[in-house]
């Protein structure tokens, strides 16, 4: 668009045409580095949820009617630290680069 516009344009406006210009594409570029960084994140959340998922084997277990309240405890501090120890801090570090 530049191109077009600052032939045409009087030597006396031609820096306030640039700026603009410039303005626009840095608007341009923090809207796009905005939006990446949504969809990073995004990607990561999933990739999280599926070491866990993994980690967990695949499956969520089912609950069963006679389950007592300390086996439900008990499962669910199992599923907490499953979370904690799938990897997943390792693995996004090295993945996010690529990102």
């Amino acid at each position: 668009r530049i191109n077009q516009v600052l032939p045409t344009t009087p030597a006396d406006n031609k820096t306030e045409e640039i700026r603009q210009w410039m303005d626009s594409v840095l608007d341009k570029m923090n809207h796009y580095k905005a939006e990446h960084y949504r969809y990073v994140k995004e990607g990561i959340t999933l990739l999280e949820l599926a070491l866990w998922k993994a980690k967990l084997g695949g499956k969520e277990e089912k609950s069963v009617e006679g389950t007592t309240k300390k086996a439900k405890i008990d499962a669910e501090r199992a599923r907490i630290e499953k979370r904690i120890t799938c990897g997943a801090d390792m693995v996004i570090k090295n993945v996010l680069p690529f990102l």
